[in-house]
């Protein structure tokens, strides 16, 4: 399926003119197909980028980018490569996920540097596996670029380790958000429920009450640590701090909004922003 927008339909057009004029006409010289890399551009921070992922987006021809993806990320693209937002938020998606790897497709055919710019770790609670899944069983080889995950890199630049000795031996990501028709994913709280474990929600905001209900029911304390981390590492950054049985009417009462990463667990202590008067459960901190 051809691209849909006049503009990418001419520049397939010229990337395939150009790819028979050398040669690649699909005869027995035929070239093989472009490269597709699958960046991850980290948790919002610019800065925190891969010396790799910064070469691959100068170098791109196309690029296919998110809500997530940063102004600062795409200022680093070449002056004749093309950008194409296809980015997604809770009942709004700019393209379906069919036309996206379609898009992928048509422009890795025709011999062109494809890069699939995604906010955070596609690669956890994203689609970045869907899409290598289908360009490979379409023969088109994916790189991915590994980049640093929301997780660690917001805990870490809040001065939260997510494991710590003595404090939390392990550390489970979560999703909030499930597939229409698919399993709740708040079935997990009972085994989830470990005060030795750091708990990290992603896409969390909007079950949030009922996830914190069920780890209270099945044994976390309600007076265990937790942050909410409003679009981390930017300079928008902010931070709700509070105790489990408070978050989430501390979090509503802010108005945080999407991307906002939940951490909960004993090691959110540890961080210098934490309140340390138990009358002061609950703080909200923007980080300039």
């Amino acid at each position: 399926m051809p691209p849909r927008i006049p503009e990418l339909k001419k520049v397939l057009k010229v990337l395939r003119e150009k790819r028979e004029s050398g040669g690649c006409d699909g005869g027995e010289g035929s070239c093989g197909p472009g490269n597709v890399y699958l960046v991850e551009t980290g948790p919002g921070d610019s800065e925190v980028l891969t010396l790799k992922a910064v070469r691959v987006i100068q170098n791109a021809d196309l690029l296919l980018y998110d809500r997530l993806v940063s102004n600062d990320v795409l200022e680093l693209v070449g002056p004749d490569a093309r950008l194409l937002y296809v980015g997604k938020t809770a009942g709004y998606h700019s393209r379906s996920q069919e036309e996206i790897h379609e898009l992928l497709l048509s422009f890795a055919e025709a011999g062109a540097t494809v890069v699939r710019l995604k906010g955070e770790d596609p690669l956890v609670f994203g689609r970045g596996g869907e899409e290598m899944d289908f360009l490979q069983n379409q023969g088109i080889q994916v790189k991915v670029i590994p980049g640093i995950t929301a997780a660690s890199g917001i805990a870490a630049e809040l001065g939260i380790p997510l494991t710590h000795r003595g404090i939390a031996n392990s550390v489970r990501f979560l999703t909030g958000h499930w597939r229409k028709g698919g399993t709740d994913p708040l079935f997990v709280a009972e085994n989830a429920a470990d005060p030795d474990s750091t708990l990290v929600v992603y896409m969390g905001l909007s079950t949030l009450p009922s996830l914190a209900l069920k780890l209270m029911h099945h044994g976390l304390p309600s007076d265990t640590p937790a942050v909410a981390i409003e679009r981390g590492t930017k300079p928008q950054q902010l931070l709700m701090f509070a105790e489990l049985k408070d978050l989430a009417d501390e979090i509503s009462s802010a108005e945080l909004v999407s991307p906002t990463l939940i951490v909960i667990g004993k090691v959110v202590a540890l961080s210098l922003f934490w309140p340390h008067s138990s009358r002061e459960a609950s703080l909200l901190v923007e980080v300039k």
